[in-house]
């Protein structure tokens, strides 16, 4: 039963369904050589497969248990495990000492396939000794694949207003302030651990847009200084950085499942594939495309692309893009100038498109539009948007202004849609990536969304 924010064990009388619990005791383990040091277990290592198994810390040494849920109700294993006065190491939320993590893990699922009837066995290893962090990172992030992550993501990863990147053989470090002591230790720890050749940090300005580009270059604290470009790799593709431009480097690494969405093709379960009822060969439109990684990743799916941007040197920077990864950017449409321009002339010229990338900066100017702001010109953005798409396209719609709240985000895309006498379809809100945990003391700021629209 669920008070506040706990579930309890309800007395026997007053049960509606049972939740039973088996415990065994495997082991203790000695704080100096504790598990944050150097301890792991892998499935079938001195317990049964198929159980699930936890470090307890109200003893003088943590005492390693293996917990068989006989029944599935939630949080089950912590309420009984608290209830025996046997908290899990972490789990303050039921009594359980402070710790980088909740020390308990699944090792092993059996279950049915709900669609063949065939037995399935999920296992995967423990290694309590790896950095919660770094750990999450390496369940969602192919490192073959990706060099190019976020570390540390401010009070989500327990470092307030602290925000590290990893870009290939450079870290890139973001602060209100000089690094502190526990800080430049870490740095160096995540330096070492990636084998990177140099870190940097930056100090965030509180007004970006007074901020002169000079104080927006984050300046060497560690190791050989970058060269003025590099190369990062990001979902098997090539993108060019520099850590030489201000507060952009040229890739929005908060956006990289989206632009693998687009990569493959696939959204979501209850999707339908973006280029399900495309032409031989679709037509996307990446609005406000920076250094063209959305066009890129259309492009390798096979689209053919129309990038439009108000900086002839980022579409400078996205042709080159498109020359790291083997495309021929002679193929596909670079336009430069005024969004809101170009989306009217690209209408009188009659076109339209499968795919319309909405990914608007929180504040821009141009001397055509003059001042666009996020929340007060969404809206007429997605407008004059929706005449270029074609009955049955898909609108990617997404904003990082923090103070935006997603539901009035969502509920301005459907008052928006609705007033152009268009109807969605099939939709799928995407949260952020996992090297972007959000807490509570600093929330979700991303906000992404894919529509269907008839």
């Amino acid at each position: 039963m669920r008070v506040g924010e706990k579930y309890i064990n309800r007395p026997l009388r007053e049960r509606g369904e049972s939740a039973e619990t088996r415990f065994r005791v495997i082991g203790k383990i000695g704080r100096d050589s504790g598990v944050n040091k150097n301890w792991s277990l892998s499935p079938g290592d001195s317990f049964d497969p198929g159980k699930w198994i936890f470090e307890l810390s109200n003893m003088a040494s943590p005492t390693l248990l293996m917990a068989e849920p006989l029944t599935g109700r939630t949080h089950q294993i912590r309420v009984h495990a608290a209830q025996k006065g046997l908290s899990i190491l972490g789990d303050t939320l039921y009594g359980g000492t402070q710790a980088p993590r909740v020390y308990l893990h699944a090792a092993e699922l059996h279950f049915r396939h709900p669609l063949n009837g065939e037995e399935k066995t999920l296992r995967a290893t423990v290694n309590f000794a790896e950095e919660p962090h770094l750990l999450r990172r390496q369940l969602f992030i192919e490192p073959e694949l990706t060099d190019a992550l976020r570390l540390l993501n401010g009070a989500g990863d327990g470092w307030p207003d602290w925000y590290v990147e990893r870009l290939a053989d450079f870290i890139l470090s973001q602060g209100g302030q000089e690094l502190s002591v526990p800080q430049k230790a870490e740095l160096e720890r995540l330096s070492k651990h990636f084998f990177c050749r140099g870190a940097y940090h930056r100090i965030l300005r509180r007004n970006i847009h007074r901020t002169k580009p000079s104080e927006a270059i984050p300046f060497l604290v560690a190791g050989t200084q970058a060269p003025e470009n590099f190369v990062v790799r990001e979902n098997g593709l090539r993108f060019e950085l520099s850590v030489r431009e201000g507060y952009s480097v040229g890739l929005f690494l908060d956006q990289r499942d989206n632009r693998k969405r687009l990569l493959s093709g696939y959204v979501a379960p209850t999707f339908d594939p973006l280029f399900s009822s495309c032409s031989a060969r679709p037509e996307v439109l990446n609005n406000f495309a920076y250094t063209c990684a959305f066009s890129v990743c259309a492009a390798k799916a096979g689209a053919r692309t129309t990038s439009l941007d108000l900086s002839k040197k980022y579409l400078e920077w996205g042709k080159r893009n498109f020359t790291l990864n083997q495309l021929d950017a002679t193929l596909h449409e670079f336009i430069y100038g005024d969004a809101f321009d170009c989306l009217k002339r690209l209408g009188k010229r009659g076109r339209t498109f499968d795919i319309l990338l909405l990914h608007p900066p929180r504040f821009s100017q141009s001397k055509k539009s003059g001042v666009f702001r996020v929340e007060k010109d969404y809206s007429r953005l997605v407008t004059v948007s929706l005449t270029l798409l074609k009955p049955g396209g898909v609108l990617f719609a997404s904003t990082n202004a923090a103070g935006w709240p997603a539901e009035e985000f969502i509920t301005c895309l459907e008052k928006t849609i609705r007033g152009a006498g268009r109807k969605i379809l099939k939709r799928h809100y995407a949260p952020q990536p996992p090297d972007f945990p959000a807490s509570r003391a600093e929330p979700a700021y991303l906000k992404t969304v894919w529509l269907r629209i008839e």
